[in-house]
């Protein structure tokens, strides 16, 4: 394997947000793969125009970004099979200036790493509070971490070793990859590094539930694939989904009657954990308007995740798919 870099990019009418995403390849990586999912607004052609390799997803079959990017990467190999590294982007996020150098002196430096991935921005985080949480929740701590976003440079012979991306999971596939990295020795890093700035575009409610719908489903799914791993993958999580998303207020609303309206003190736990998590996020510099904003998400967030946690374990029951979950 070469320390080349390549790129594999994946979207669907993006407009000027993939025209974005692409210049910041251009010129620093070879080849670029962009993977598009049937686009109406000519993404394809703009794609092609600034030198990218395209490929039009079969649409026939059930789409996954997973499913994509692993496509993208099959064609990457296909343009330059000793590709050293690959920048999976979705096209809505922009590279950041020195990233991708960043990211492949470290991973030329460690070579037990599989994977790097640095800070991602909102690129509008005053455009609505549900941008801004979006900022918040990227912020996570430096250092060797469990799994990485979508925004990822990942060693080429890693990612092949364990398959790529789980084509059929329809969120929650890119801490799956790395968990299967991780048993299979590998580790990954976040690098106190600007990466991309991300376009969420998220400005109603409806859109904030569904996203966390969606994470309901992966964090049910990651459990029922890897929950009986020493790790006990996602297990925690969904306990919690479980816990404060069902079983506390169905204990708080059943027995009040025969508790004499005692048990409802229980949903005192909900405004506990809101004035827990608003004074640690107060305590990082987060504004005064976002901390309340983050607070309250974080009281009331497994309600969405359980409804998540529920479409994923009807669906199996049915022996079906869910289909992808979008908040655009």
């Amino acid at each position: 394997m070469s320390d080349t870099v390549g790129a594999v990019v994946i979207g669907r009418n993006e407009g000027e947000r993939l025209i974005r995403c692409l210049e910041s390849l251009k010129g620093r990586v070879s080849p670029i793969v962009y993977v598009d999912s049937g686009s109406t607004d000519g993404s394809p052609d703009r794609a092609r125009a600034l030198g990218a390799e395209v490929v039009p997803l079969d649409m026939s079959a059930p789409f996954t970004a997973a499913r994509a990017r692993n496509i993208g990467f099959a064609r990457l190999q296909e343009l330059l099979p000793d590709l050293g590294f690959v920048q999976f982007v979705d096209g809505d996020c922009e590279i950041v200036e020195g990233w991708l150098e960043a990211a492949r002196a470290r991973l030329l430096s460690r070579s037990e790493l599989a994977a790097v991935c640095g800070r991602r921005r909102e690129r509008y985080p005053e455009a609505s509070i549900y941008n801004a949480l979006c900022d918040l929740e990227w912020d996570t701590p430096i250092g060797d971490t469990t799994a990485c976003g979508g925004d990822s440079m990942m060693r080429v012979r890693a990612f092949s070793e364990v398959g790529g991306f789980n084509p059929e999971l329809i969120a929650g596939e890119e801490p799956e990859l790395c968990f299967r990295l991780r048993a299979r020795g590998y580790t990954i890093e976040r690098l106190d590094h600007e990466m991309t700035l991300h376009d969420a575009a998220m400005s109603a409610f409806h859109q904030w539930w569904k996203r966390n719908v969606r994470s309901g489903h992966a964090f049910a799914e990651g459990a029922h694939l890897h929950g009986d791993s020493p790790e006990r993958y996602f297990v925690r999580e969904t306990k919690r989904i479980v816990a404060f998303g069902a079983a506390l207020p169905a204990a708080a609303v059943l027995g009040a009657l025969p508790t004499l309206g005692l048990s409802l003190g229980l949903l005192g736990a909900y405004p506990i954990l809101f004035a827990r998590v608003y004074a640690r996020t107060r305590s990082r510099g987060v504004s005064e308007k976002v901390a309340l904003a983050y607070a309250a998400a974080m009281a009331i967030v497994k309600f969405p995740e359980l409804e998540g946690f529920l479409k994923f374990h009807r669906e199996r029951r049915r022996g079906t798919r869910s289909k992808i979950i979008e908040y655009k």
